[in-house]
């Protein structure tokens, strides 16, 4: 790489972020939530991704499972930037054919049975696909009464009934339906006048719409992008494997776009940029998040923090599979996730116009181009203690307008 100083900046005071096409965006989101994805079924959703990166001109390349890696080429190869957002959906798969010909399901990714019941679902086997419902148990009320208010909730409790002449195993046996097929879950989404967006699996299409809308705003502007700005579509995200497999060694610092957790005890919101802060693995990367927070100040972009307990992401696998690059997590607020979950329209747009603006910003530290340096030019924390208006004396009329400067 070229020695620091001969670094070029390319984001000024004059420069003007990307305009954001919602419409695009709402678009490429209802067109993603169509093709069927659950993990090890990706092919349709991966395929779309591709059309849509060579429609816009994006070159990009596919593994061997099925992840896509687009790129914007910037002045510098290194150190690259990459955003990930998975296409893959939760799911589930045949366990067991029943002697009345229903379907016992387990879950493909985690969720909850209590949101399946009802969805309408695709049983996809070697000989074509069917339709069907996933029903509890005691689906009857006229049969049943009240039993089925009290049956147990969970994948034990609940089957799927096959539109089809599916009457016994043996009538199954015959449409070729086996165990182990993949059955994916129904979105059924609602885009509002207002903004809002209902749908399932809106974790991550939202995210996937996100990175496109991001896309399609910066190739006017890419040759301003200081580095190379590596744009990855994941495909199994759901069950772990993530981000893990896609990164190459130019990349420096990974961010993935996903969804955030609006519930009580949560600090996401559906309006702006949630910023996770930390994961249950633990902190992300204290620089990255720092300056990801001071972009969206600066540009005027609304967000808030966030700690997850009980989540990981594009990021986690990868850093997990031992990539040694700085790691984020930009959100999109998502109430009922991995249910029938909700989404407004500012949170994506919001997202999208981070994205820009983090790509387009200069780099912080060149040193991150090589795989390890010395620490020259390696990042520092502020350690030095807050300047504070109060003392053991003062008046309580001069601390009342007391801020801290950020």
């Amino acid at each position: 790489p070229a020695p620091p100083a001969a670094r070029p900046t390319h984001r000024g005071c004059d420069t003007t972020n990307p305009h954001i096409d919602l419409d695009y965006l709402a678009d490429t989101l209802e067109t993603f939530l169509t093709p069927p994805s659950p993990p090890s079924d990706t092919d349709t959703a991966v395929q779309w991704c591709g059309q849509e990166l060579a429609r816009l001109g994006i070159p990009f390349e596919v593994t061997r499972r099925g992840a896509s890696r687009a790129v914007l080429r910037g002045t510098e190869r290194r150190p690259a930037r990459a955003i990930a957002a998975h296409l893959d959906t939760l799911g589930a798969q045949v366990k067991g054919i029943k002697e009345n010909g229903r379907l016992a399901i387990v879950p493909i990714g985690y969720w909850s049975a209590r949101f399946a019941e009802g969805a309408r679902c695709t049983i996809f086997t070697e000989r074509g696909s069917y339709r069907g419902t996933v029903l509890p148990l005691m689906a009857s009320g006229h049969t049943y009464g009240d039993d089925v208010d009290e049956q147990p909730t969970g994948w034990r409790h609940v089957e799927v009934r096959v539109d089809a002449r599916c009457s016994s195993a043996a009538e199954a046996n015959r449409l070729g339906i086996d165990v182990g097929d993949i059955i994916s879950i129904d979105p059924q989404p609602e885009f509002l006048e207002n903004g809002y967006i209902c749908s399932r699996h809106l974790d991550d299409k939202a995210g996937v719409a996100v990175m496109f809308a991001a896309l399609k705003a910066l190739i006017p502007v890419k040759e301003q992008l200081p580095v190379d700005a590596y744009f990855l579509f994941t495909i199994e995200e759901e069950v772990g494997i993530g981000a893990a497999n896609i990164l190459t060694d130019e990349v420096a610092s990974l961010i993935a776009v996903d969804n955030g957790t609006t519930a009580p005890g949560q600090n996401s919101a559906e309006f702006g940029v949630t910023l996770a802060m930390a994961d249950q693995n633990g902190p992300f990367d204290y620089p990255l998040t720092r300056k990801l927070a001071r972009l969206c100040r600066e540009d005027d972009i609304n967000y808030q923090k966030d700690v997850f307990r009980h989540y990981l992401s594009d990021v986690a696998s990868a850093v997990e599979a031992g990539h040694d690059v700085l790691t984020a997590l930009n959100c999109f607020g998502d109430d009922a996730t991995h249910g029938w979950e909700r989404i407004h329209i500012h949170a994506l747009r919001s997202l999208a116009e981070l994205v820009t603006a983090y790509l387009l910003s200069p780099i912080a530290f060149w040193r991150d181009a090589e795989l390890v340096g010395t620490l020259e030019d390696f990042t520092s924390q502020p350690t030095e203690k807050a300047q504070q208006k109060l003392s053991s004396d003062v008046r309580m009329d001069e601390i009342e307008d007391e801020t801290v400067e950020e």
